[in-house]
């Protein structure tokens, strides 16, 4: 398994004293890292924040005062799953379609394409 992530001090340190470098190294997974300062090879990942941002977060905290994680943790899942199931979207992978539509017609291509 291969995981890519940005350089930030949360994902990239020591594999033998960063939680997450050991974490990755006991389950056998490959860690990479993007380009330094090069925002465009992390674009589709860059683009999810920022909707997360304005669709979630800024709307959320105007409309509820939180008191502790897990109720801001249920709420984010929601919205999740409207994100991926309902929502559709307008890139250039889905075409209007939601995600979830999206992944499974990419399941059925890859499906079709290793019959033949």
């Amino acid at each position: 398994m291969l995981i890519d992530t940005d350089r930030g001090t949360e994902y990239c340190g020591k594999a033998d004293s960063h939680d997450y470098q050991l974490y990755l190294a006991l389950n056998d997974i490959e860690h990479t890292k993007t380009k330094a300062r090069s925002p465009q090879t992390n674009g589709i990942c860059e683009r999810f924040h920022k909707t997360v941002l304005q669709e979630f977060y800024q709307v959320t905290f105007r409309k509820k005062i939180y008191q502790d994680l897990e109720d801001l943790q249920v709420d984010l899942d929601d919205w999740l799953l409207l994100y991926n199931w309902e929502r559709t979207h307008q890139g250039k992978m889905c075409c209007g379609r939601t995600p979830i539509e999206t992944l499974e017609d990419g399941k059925k291509l890859w499906k079709d394409k290793q019959l033949n």
